[in-house]
C-alpha cells in the first residue's frame, strides 16, 4: 500500500459557461498540500476560456479533454482517461480548503477496505449547505441521500470501474425531466456490490449557495424531485423507501400552507410531483434494462 502523500489522485471537473468560478476552484487546488493530483477538466465551452485558464496555473498536472454538453455525458467522456488511484468530481464552481486531499488521501491509505468516502458541503461563510448529518457514519442505501453530493465524494479508481459510468439520462444538460441525481445512482450502484462508503462530516468542500426566485425555486424542487424518484424506480428501492421519500414533500406541503408560505407550498408539491413522474419513468428504464437486485437489501 502506498505512503499517502503517494497515493494519487484525478479529479474530474465538467464545465461549461464558468470562468470566474473555475479560477476560484484552480486557485484552491494549486494551493493543496498533498500535490500527487492531476485535474482532468472536460470542456464544454465553444471557446478557449478553459485553455488560457489552465495555461496560468502551470504548477497543475491537467488533461483538457472536449465534449458534448451534458454533466453525465462530459464525466462519462473522462473516464476512459483516469489513472489515479482514487477519482474526485469536483463542481466548476466549488472550491477545497488546502488540506483537502491531504486528509482524503491519508483516510483511504489507513481504510483499505474503504471504498468511497464523502465529506460535507459547506456555503462560503461556512456554514452547512444544505441537510447534512453532525456525525461520521457508514452509508447506506437509505442514508446516501443526504451523506453525498458529486462534489463531495472520493472513490477508488477500482471501484468506479465494477461500478461503470454515469447514467447519461441524469445529470444536468441530460435533455431529460430528471437532470440531477446522477451521483446518487452511481452511489446506490457501489452499495448494492457491496462496496463500503464512509461519511466524514469533517471533510468539508465549498461550495456557493446562490439566492433563487420564487419560480426558479419550484422548478428546482420538480427537477430534483424527478431526479429522486427516477432513482429510485431505476434502482428498485422498496416501498417503504418510496413511501417515505413521497411523505416528506407531501407533509411539507401541508407545512407551508399552514405556516401561509405559498412559495414552499409550491416548491414542496413541485418535489411531489416531480418525484412521482420520475419514480414512474425510472421504473419503466429498470424493466427495459434491469439492474439486478434491488438497492436495499
Amino acid at each position: 500500500m502506498a505512503a499517502a502523500e503517494q497515493l494519487r489522485l484525478d479529479l474530474v471537473v465538467a464545465t461549461v459557461d464558468r470562468t470566474d468560478d473555475v479560477e476560484r476552484l484552480l486557485g484552491s487546488l494549486a494551493a493543496q498540500t498533498h500535490t500527487a493530483f492531476r485535474l482532468v477538466v472536460v470542456d464544454q465551452n465553444p471557446d478557449d476560456r478553459i485553455a488560457s485558464l489552465l495555461a496560468s496555473h502551470p504548477t497543475l498536472e491537467t488533461l483538457h479533454l472536449r465534449s458534448a454538453r451534458g454533466l453525465s455525458r462530459a464525466r462519462n467522456a473522462a473516464l476512459p482517461h483516469l489513472e489515479a488511484d482514487l477519482v474526485g468530481f469536483p463542481d466548476d464552481d466549488c472550491s477545497y480548503p488546502p488540506d483537502l486531499l491531504a486528509r482524503v488521501a491519508a483516510r483511504f491509505v489507513a481504510d483499505p477496505g474503504l471504498g468511497i468516502l464523502s465529506g460535507r458541503a459547506v456555503a462560503a461563510d461556512g456554514a452547512t449547505a444544505g441537510r447534512w448529518p453532525s456525525e461520521p457514519a457508514v452509508v447506506t442505501p437509505d442514508s446516501v441521500w443526504h451523506t453525498a453530493n458529486s462534489h463531495t465524494i472520493f472513490l477508488r479508481r477500482t471501484v468506479l470501474e465494477r461500478v461503470g459510468g454515469f447514467d447519461e439520462e441524469l445529470g444536468l444538460g441530460a435533455g431529460t425531466p430528471w437532470s440531477s441525481g446522477e451521483e446518487i445512482d452511481l452511489l446506490v450502484r457501489a452499495l448494492r456490490l457491496d462496496v463500503r462508503m464512509a461519511y466524514d462530516p469533517s471533510l468539508v468542500v465549498t461550495h456557493p449557495v446562490k439566492p433563487v426566485s420564487p419560480d426558479t425555486l419550484v422548478a428546482l424542487g420538480r427537477r430534483d424531485g424527478a431526479g429522486v424518484g427516477y432513482v429510485l424506480g431505476r434502482n428498485a428501492y422498496p416501498a417503504r423507501a418510496v413511501a417515505r421519500m413521497l411523505v416528506r414533500p407531501c407533509l411539507g406541503t401541508i407545512a407551508s400552507l399552514v405556516l401561509l408560505d405559498g412559495t414552499r407550498a409550491r416548491f414542496h408539491a413541485a418535489t411531489l410531483a416531480g418525484r412521482l413522474s420520475g419514480l414512474r419513468e425510472g421504473g419503466r428504464a429498470r424493466r427495459r434494462s434491469p439492474r439486478g437486485a434491488p438497492a436495499n437489501r
